[in-house]
């Protein structure tokens, strides 16, 4: 009879335990996505712009994703709208795409569709970033053959295109090559925010008086050279 109350009481602890464990993972998670709120809260925007913080609820990138793109769960209903910037304390993200009522899609820096007037922090170098797909860094076109532009400098969005504010990170020049035959030096540069990683992101909204429109900086520039395709996954 004794062994018998002695096993009750081992299950009860082993079911207290659990429920313990159980407790703490919740726990632990929860303080973890308040830490990365809080750091991203913590980012101080750019003068007349304001921030609110949104969590990626569903990805929608690789060989096989017809738009480089994740979806966060703030729409219309709370304020937002497209062509926003979207950022990390790291780094660019991309931009509001297409926005639902509770839902909106963000066009990763990543997609070939996206461009991204960019300057160097350093040598002030303009160039516009353009995404080459998954995988792949981004090519910075229009740098001109004779501009001091160095590989690791980071490059900076210029506020020239009515979209992202001036100033914010974007990327880190990768690779620079120079011919002759050609006008415009061949960079590329390697973003510095990756949302494989990120579960919230920040999106920056332009309260000023003087608001500019986005330009539609991909009608003013159709000569950029056709995006290399990739061979379907076997």
């Amino acid at each position: 009879m004794h062994l018998v109350e002695v096993h009750r009481e081992n299950l009860a602890l082993r079911e207290e335990i659990d429920r313990l464990r159980m407790e703490l993972a919740v726990k632990t998670e929860r303080a973890a996505s308040a830490a990365r709120m809080e750091e991203l809260l913590d980012f101080v925007p750019p003068r007349g712009w304001s921030g609110s913080g949104a969590r990626i609820v569903a990805h929608r990138y690789g060989p096989l994703g017809v738009l480089e793109s994740v979806i966060v769960d703030k729409g219309k209903l709370q304020g937002i709208n497209s062509n926003m910037p979207v950022i990390t304390p790291d780094g660019v993200v991309g931009r509001t795409f297409k926005v639902g009522l509770n839902f909106s899609t963000v066009l990763l820096l990543s997609d070939p569709n996206s461009r991204i007037p960019v300057v160097s922090e350093r040598t002030r170098v303009p160039g516009i970033a353009v995404g080459q797909g998954y995988g792949r860094p981004l090519a910075v076109h229009y740098v001109h053959l004779n501009a001091f532009l160095a590989e690791d400098e980071y490059l900076v969005t210029s506020g020239t295109a009515g979209i992202y504010p001036k100033g914010l990170p974007v990327a880190r020049v990768s690779r620079i090559e120079r011919s002759e035959i050609h006008l415009f030096q061949l960079v590329e540069a390697e973003m510095l925010c990756g949302v494989m990683s990120r579960e919230e992101v920040l999106i920056l909204n332009n309260k000023t008086e003087l608001k500019t429109d986005y330009l539609g900086f991909e009608n003013i520039i159709p000569d950029l050279p056709p995006v290399q395709k990739y061979p379907e996954a076997q």
